[in-house]
């Protein structure tokens, strides 16, 4: 398996602790109201599903690994082509209910494959 595979893993944990450091504390209302918050979040995701789907063209049994990996990649691309129509809701959504999940899954793989 090619370094640069684990290396997308630490990008997605890098952006997936920095969407939680971005958001603790808030809640949906100022995560909202904050055009720095929900732009920086919304970044984040995009490094996210951006790995995944480098990872995914590289290994895709590795990317089969991580749950909803399809889903999260879709979002990337929502993010990025449908950003007139993000709404708020769903990416608040996304950073407190599914992050931790995919964060769980990429320490496993991290651990188990070592670093870059």
């Amino acid at each position: 398996m090619p370094s640069d595979v684990r290396s997308f893993l630490w990008d997605i944990q890098r952006a997936a602790e920095a969407i939680d450091r971005f958001v603790a504390g808030l809640d949906m209302r100022a995560y909202s109201e904050s055009d720095v918050v929900h732009s920086a979040v919304e970044r984040k995701f995009e490094i996210i599903g951006e790995a995944l789907g480098q990872i995914a063209k590289r290994d895709p049994d590795l990317a089969g690994r991580i749950p909803d990996f399809r889903e999260i990649i879709a979002f990337r691309n929502i993010l990025i082509h449908g950003y007139a129509s993000i709404a708020h809701e769903r990416v608040w959504e996304a950073a407190r209910a599914s992050l931790p999940s995919l964060r769980a899954a990429v320490a496993a793989l991290l651990r188990e494959l070592g670093p870059p």
